[in-house]
Parts: C-alpha cells; structure tokens; sequence
C-alpha cells in the first residue's frame, strides 16, 4: 500500500477555496497524511510551526510565503515542495535547492487555457476580427472600413511565435493545419520544433514574414524590451502583435507609438505595466485588444493545476519520478 506522507497546503484561501473543491479535496485525504492545521497562508504562526516539523510535502500555490531558510529550519523533514500554479519564482528561494528538495510545478497544466486563448487570437486577428468590431461601433453602416485592415484572410498566413516554451508548442501543434508556424527560440531543439510541426528561424529573419507575431518566452534580463521599436518596425504592415507571455517583453512607449501610428495591431493580455495607466493611448485605440490577464487558468481551470500538483503527490508517495521538475538550472529559463 502507498504510504500517505504529512502534507500542508500553503496558499492564499481565495485559491484554496477556487482550486480544491470537493472531488480534490478527497482526492488529498486519500493521498496525503493532513494534520492541524491542514493548509496555511502564513507559515510564521505558532500552531503551522509545530505542523511543519512533521510536514514531508507542502503542496503550494498562489499566495504561498518565500520558503526562507528560516522557513526550512522549521521543516527538518520537508523533502518535496509541489506547486499547484506556474511560476515558482515568488516563494522558492535557493535555499530550497541547497537543501536538496524537490520542486515540481503545475505550469504545464497553465499552459491549456493559454494555448487556446493564443488559437482564438490568431485565428481571429487573421480576419482582424477584433478590431473590424470596433470599427463597426463608429462607422455603422458604412462597411467601406473593412478595408482598412489590410487582407482579411486566413490562407497561407505565417504566425512567428518567439519562444518554444510549454505554452509555445502547444500553440506551434495547434496552428499547424491553419498556418505557416516560425519558431523563434535560440535554445529550442530544431528536431522539437519540426515535431511540432513548424520551422526555426533567427528573429531578424522572421519579423518581416510574420501576419501574426505572439510572445511565449519568460520574463528573463535577457528578454526585457526583446521587442522594441526596431522590432515593431521589422513587422509588416497590418500585422498583429499577441502577448499573452509577459508585458515585459515588449517596450510599451514603442508599442504605444507604432500602434498609434495605426498600421500595427496588437491583442494583449499582459502589459507593463499591469495594468497600464489610465492615461495610456492603448486603451482608446481601435486597432488594440487589452484583456485583463484572463488567458491563464482562472475559475474552474486552476482546478487542472490542483489535480496536476496531486499527480506529483501520488507519484511522489509511490516512489515514482516527478512528471514536471523544476530544478536550479531549469528555473534560470523558466518564467
């Protein structure tokens, strides 16, 4: 029989409440040996200090505290630290690594909603949809504007997607029948690339062929600002900018300025920052799309994530290699 290690859930309510709902939670008990208390959003209380000196695993997500070495000082036993959201970089330290534990990361589960969001964007953007639906609210009748957003056609279009992350692939699978799919990743494998079903290129080369560009590269100091004015600039005339990666990707003041200079279009999800200031012309102009960072798992969808970080637990429990690793070196290219 599969031992059942002290666990302790370590996580803002809210998302506790969002993402453990019935089917979870007794999915947790069969899994896990649960204690008092059985989750936490601060782990500097008395009574969650005496739980974590026999805690093995803490199952954590958004709104965990930084696991400081204090923190581990506390948890002489704690062995797995298992994330039920994406990035680990708000609350695992190096202290967490130094130690030796293991961390696991639900961020591939994240990537569905994201994935899909990015299919619906380009697919529409290739018909300039979302903004032909703006021009609507002005023009009325007068369907003359349709012809302002350059061709309206979704027919041997090229997508150039700059990062082959997990969300990257996904959208690189699911856009190969309709699209032409460039991959812009200088760490990425060719061969995996080519899996996917699209090609690799060099971002220089890509620009200028790209009717739709979407970001799916990290937050990193080498990616700030990756697309700025000369970039925008590479793009043709009447193409779509995506984000749904980090706003930090793109130079805003750039963006601002090519996107009011009205060839350029843009569908973004994340900004920077976030959210933009009121005064920002992104937010009047007809040829920009601003969603409030929905792509990502949110209601009902985090709960893929929660059953996710439980697989790990399962496998953990059974001895069993983890399914989604996050390791010192991987975190340095990680979001």
């Amino acid at each position: 029989m599969t031992r059942r290690p002290h666990t302790l859930l370590a996580m803002d309510p809210a998302w506790l409440g969002t993402q453990f709902g019935g089917r979870e939670l007794t999915r947790l008990r069969a899994l896990a040996t649960l204690g008092e208390p059985w989750a936490a959003h601060r782990l500097d209380a008395p009574a969650v200090r005496r739980r974590l000196a026999e805690v093995e695993v803490l199952l954590t997500s958004w709104g965990c505290p930084e696991l400081t070495g204090e923190v581990l000082d506390a948890a002489p036993r704690l062995r797995a630290v298992l994330h039920a959201a994406g990035s680990v970089r708000p609350h695992v330290t190096p202290a967490v690594f130094d130690r030796g534990l293991l961390v696991t990361t639900a961020a591939g589960a994240n990537a569905e909603p994201v994935a899909q969001y990015t299919l619906a964007a380009v697919l529409w953007a290739f018909k300039k949809v979302p903004f032909l639906a703006a021009d609507a609210r002005r023009f009325r009748t007068d369907w003359s504007y349709r012809d302002g957003r350059g061709e309206l056609s979704g027919r041997d279009r090229t997508v150039v997607l700059v990062g082959f992350s997990r969300i990257g692939r996904r959208v690189a699978r699911l856009l190969a029948p309709f699209a032409r799919v460039l991959v812009v990743d200088p760490i990425a494998d060719p061969a995996a690339i080519a899996a996917a079903g699209a090609e690799p290129a060099p971002l220089a080369e890509a620009l200028p062929l790209a009717d739709v560009l979407s970001l799916h590269a990290p937050a990193l100091p080498s990616t700030r600002h990756l697309i700025g004015a000369a970039e925008l600039a590479a793009l043709p005339a009447h193409a779509v900018l995506i984000n749904t990666a980090r706003g930090s990707l793109v130079d805003t003041a750039a963006l601002e300025h090519a996107c009011a200079a009205g060839e350029l279009h843009a569908i973004l999800d994340v900004t920077e920052p976030e959210p933009l200031p009121d005064d920002s012309p992104l937010y009047d102009l007809p040829n920009v799309v601003l969603t409030p960072h929905v792509a990502g798992s949110l209601g009902s969808e985090t709960r893929r994530m929660a059953a996710a970080a439980l697989d790990e637990l399962e496998r953990y429990a059974a001895g069993l290699p983890p399914l989604d690793p996050v390791t010192r070196e991987s975190l340095g290219v990680q979001a």
